[in-house]
């Protein structure tokens, strides 16, 4: 069975549970990987192939309880212990500077984002449904990393992975009225709310970029898989499509060591 094709940036890679997305530019800088329809998430034990397939220690892996927000669970060095594996506190990011820890976040539509700062030695992982979209999560991690660790955001290397696509994703005016209610530019979600049907379709992919380049993230340095959650039932789980039944993917990262020069 033939996966889906990727933006070029992107490749599958084989993995011993099945199949996971990495990107090549990112990879460079930060081992990864988005998990593809073939591991079942949420189950905890599916985490220790997760973490396998990063040369990640189980008790390294720091998550959140995702709440569609634009908290960021920020972790510094030496705060990384048995006691802050095991918590979960609300928020939709996850951002560390402790080389080896893996931070993950778990998706069915809305948009995973992986980044890596190799400069100062950071990380994130970002869940970016339309509500954290609207809240800013992309920005707010991009901040969070500057204030935390010194992050430049132009160091900074980003991953867009799988989620639904905007072909795929009609919603309805209340959404369009929520973000100009946050106070985003009319123009900009004019941009990322397309009218070329009679109900508007929703472009998270082009709205977390945008934030993501408004937040200084050089444009080329950011990476879109491209590939629609809705659109490929074989490979990727779809909460829209497959209702409460529906599985998760997941997006980790490992934070890598800082560049010494």
């Amino acid at each position: 069975m033939t996966p889906p094709t990727p933006d070029p940036a992107f490749r599958w890679s084989t993995e011993p549970w099945g199949s996971a997305l990495r990107c090549a530019p990112l990879e460079a800088a930060a081992q990864h990987l988005f998990t593809s329809k073939q591991l079942q998430l949420p189950e905890a034990t599916a985490w220790q192939p997760v973490l396998q397939s990063l040369d990640a220690r189980p008790d390294r892996l720091m998550r959140v309880t995702q709440v569609h927000g634009n908290a960021v669970r920020v972790i510094h060095r030496g705060q990384v212990t048995e006691a802050t594996h095991r918590e979960k506190p609300a928020a939709d990011a996850v951002v560390s500077n402790e080389p080896g820890t893996a931070l993950a976040v778990m998706v069915a539509d809305c948009v995973p984002i992986l980044m890596a700062d190799v400069t100062a030695g950071a990380a994130a992982a970002i869940h970016a449904g339309w509500r954290g979209t609207c809240a800013g999560v992309a920005t707010a991690s991009v901040e969070a990393m500057a204030e935390a660790f010194g992050t430049h955001a132009g160091d900074l290397i980003a991953a867009i992975g799988p989620s639904i696509g905007v072909d795929d994703y009609e919603v309805g005016q209340p959404v369009v009225d929520a973000f100009l209610a946050a106070g985003h530019a009319r123009a900009d979600v004019e941009r990322w709310c397309s009218r070329a049907t009679p109900r508007p379709h929703l472009d998270l992919w082009l709205a977390n970029r945008d934030q993501l380049v408004a937040a200084g993230v050089k444009p080329d340095r950011i990476f879109t898989c491209r590939l629609s959650s809705f659109a490929h039932p074989l490979w990727l789980d779809s909460f829209r499509r497959d209702g409460a039944g529906a599985g998760r993917m997941a997006g980790a990262i490992v934070v890598p060591c800082q560049l010494t020069v």
